[in-house]
Order: structure tokens, then sequence, then C-alpha cells
């Protein structure tokens, strides 16, 4: 095993190298083209045996990969915010056909307007899909995750394409110390792919296609996926044990960091938490019983987890890094709806929304929710949400609008 600094681009293309995949169908997108770059520089030297093919569009590469993963090759992709939402027709499509195959997607901000920073987004809108869904938060997880997301992806008992997300910039462009297992120990967490039933083979042709169903059928074969879903969640649990058991590094469904005394906590996905886990240091150093909860499985999403780690607790935070437009945060969403209808009273929840575009979250900003928590959690008023925007940012957004607004005056009398 060699320990190298890398980006989260480059561990996203050295895990898909270590899994041996046979055919990378590709079309670049900022901040996703180092991943593809970096296999096509392996396979053009002869590093890395398979083919990589760039096509005209996202809808067209998903398609293909699809396709692939039907005839029992081992498949990989990568995209990112527009890329994703191009190819979304596609998503639902092949995850109706239970092709397995992995797609890393690098989150970044959906226009308009447009920008090239991260928010969950483009991720978040993928999560109906059929496309099961692992966010990472370290360069390392990324190059674990994504051969975990081939177990889980090729397991009998689900046959699901899974997305394996990074945030842009922050994680995709930072340079961390990441372990390369030996491919030797790789193999044996993961073998060749085993098409069974699903693949296509010249040796014994055979013709089949998407048929117009009624309402039963349709509704049987919608609801099966549904099932393959359900059945990641112990799927993953055993992967996740098998890969510690391999490699000593694990990788449970939610990330529990100083939880055990905790009586409030953050709830949080991505990158951004380990901002989350120096803030949870700070505060403990000065008296707070105070946690982090990171969900690495959002697809399916660990309810019974999430209920068994929230029983008992004051008052949880649930920061998200995206806006369902007039709702609020779909990951403070899924928390309240795990939560729903059980015996005991929950803790009290707030929701915040930060971090759109790729804008920061401050250490002060975490010592505030805690506050706003802790608060809640003594009069037991659930808060209103709140987004993380500081009344600096308020006036300097106004000062560059009235800048904007003056030259387009002085436009419009030259």
């Amino acid at each position: 095993m060699k320990r190298i600094l890398l980006t989260g681009n480059g561990a996203a293309a050295w895990g898909a190298r270590l899994a041996s995949v046979d055919y990378v169908p590709a079309f670049p997108i900022t901040p996703q083209t180092e991943i593809i770059e970096s296999l096509a520089g392996w396979i053009d030297n002869g590093e890395m045996e398979g083919r990589l093919v760039t096509l005209e569009s996202e809808h067209s590469m998903i398609t293909a990969a699809g396709a692939a993963a039907a005839t029992g090759v081992r498949v990989f992709s990568a995209t990112s915010s527009q890329g994703l939402l191009y190819g979304m027709e596609m998503l639902y499509t092949v995850a109706g056909w239970r092709a397995p195959f992995v797609l890393v997607n690098v989150s970044r901000g959906l226009s308009a307007p447009i920008t090239l920073e991260p928010d969950h987004n483009d991720i978040l809108a993928a999560r109906d899909s059929g496309f099961l869904q692992l966010h990472c938060a370290t360069c390392q997880e990324v190059l674990d995750t994504v051969l975990l997301a081939y177990r889980l992806a090729e397991d009998e008992q689900v046959r699901l394409p899974v997305l394996v997300n990074m945030d842009g910039f922050y994680l995709s462009f930072t340079r961390e110390p990441v372990e390369i297992p030996e491919r030797e120990r790789v193999e044996r967490f993961l073998p060749a792919f085993e098409p069974g039933s699903i693949r296509f083979r010249a040796s014994a042709p055979e013709s089949q296609a998407v048929a117009v169903l009624g309402g039963g059928p349709y509704f049987y074969f919608r609801y099966q996926t549904h099932l393959a879903a359900r059945n990641a969640l112990k799927v993953y649990e055993r992967v996740a044990e098998e890969f510690e058991a391999l490699f000593g590094r694990r990788h449970a469904v939610v990330e529990a960091y100083c939880c055990d005394d905790a009586e409030y906590l953050f709830v949080m996905m991505g990158s951004f938490a380990t901002k989350a886990k120096a803030a949870v240091d700070w505060l403990r150093s000065n008296g707070w019983l105070i946690g982090l909860l990171r969900p690495r499985l959002l697809r399916l999403f660990p309810e019974a987890v999430f209920r068994c780690e929230l029983a008992g607790r004051r008052g949880v935070a649930v920061i998200d890094q995206n806006l369902s437009i007039g709702a609020g945060g779909v990951l403070h969403t899924e928390v309240t709806s795990a939560l729903y209808g059980q015996p005991e009273a929950p803790p009290v929840l707030a929701s915040f929304i930060g971090g759109l575009g790729g804008r920061d979250i401050a250490p002060e900003e975490f010592y505030e929710m805690a506050e706003v928590i802790r608060k809640a959690a003594e009069t037991g008023e659930t808060p209103p949400p709140r987004l993380l925007y500081t009344e600096t940012e308020l006036r300097e957004t106004r000062k560059l609008q009235a800048i904007a607004q003056v030259e387009r005056r002085q436009l419009g009398e030259g």
C-alpha cells in the first residue's frame, strides 16, 4: 500500500482504475474533467486496460453507460451540475434497466445564475431517479467509496446504478494524503463482475426491448426497483464490514462523531461536514456536549439509524447545502420524516441553509447555530428555518446591483 497526495478527482480516477473498469463513456464538464483526463492518460499509456469514448453529450454518455453495463462489463463515468441534469432522462431509464455501474458526480451549483462552486442541488435533483447515492467528505473516502459502490451496485440483491458525490473545488481540487491499496487486496474485495441473467452474449443472441406497459405491469417493475433500493442498506452494511476487515477503514452508513454523550448534534453531509467537526472540537473544549452525524448513504436514507442516534438528544441543527425552492432543505426533510410518528418525543430540529454556490460556512456560524438549538431546547419551540447569510454579504450584493444599474443607465444614455 502506498500513500500519495491526490485531489478528490484523482482519487475518483484511482478508484476506477483499481476497480479494473472495462468501459468509460465520457463528456467533459468543470470541475469533473480531471477524472476523465487521468483515466484517458492511463489508458493511452498502457497503464490501464479498458476503453474510453467521448460522447456528444451527457445524455448519450449515460445511455452508453447503461447499455454497456447491460452487456456485463464494468462501467465508470463522471459528470457534474448541468451535465447531470442534461442526462436526467436517462438516469431514470438506466435505473429501470437495473444496469449496475458507478457514476461520480462532482457537485456544482445549478444555474441561473451560473457558478462553478459547489452545493448539493444537482445531486439531490436525482434522489428519486432510482440511482443509489453515496456522499464523500475526504479524498480517501472518494477512492474507497468508488470501490464500495461497485460492490453495492453489482450485488444480486441490488443491481442498481450508484452515484458517488463529492463537492466541487473544495474536494475535487484539494490534495490530501490518500492510501492506494494493492491491486491483489482490491481484487479480493471486488472480484470480476458476474452479470448473471442480465448479460447479453454474442454466443447466445436474443432480442430485448422496452415495452409499452399498462399500469399493473409498470407498477410491478417500479416496485421491484424500490425493493432493490431498500435491500441496498443491509448490503452496504455487509460490504462496509468486509472493506474494514481488508483495508482497516470503516465507512459506516452514518458517521457519528463525538456523539456518545452529546446533548446537541449537527447533521450535515459532504466535505463541509469537516468544518462541522472542527466546530464540534472547539465547542467541546468550551464545555458543550455536542456531536456530528454525517450520512454517507442518502438513497436509501438510513431512517432507523437516525431514529436511534437522535433518541434522547435535546436539540439538532440540520445544515443543508441545498434549497428545495419554497420548501427548505432536503436533508432536514429526510430527518424530520424519519422521526415522524415515533413514540418518544423527538429533539427540537432546527433547519439551516448554507453553503449555496460554494459560500463558506464560518466557524462562528456553527457556534451561533449551537446557541439556536440550545435556546430552542430550553423553550421547546422549533425555530423557523434560517439562511446563513450575513448583513455584510447583503450590503456587498446590493452594492454590486447598484453598480450594475449605473452602468446600465450609462449604456442607455450612450
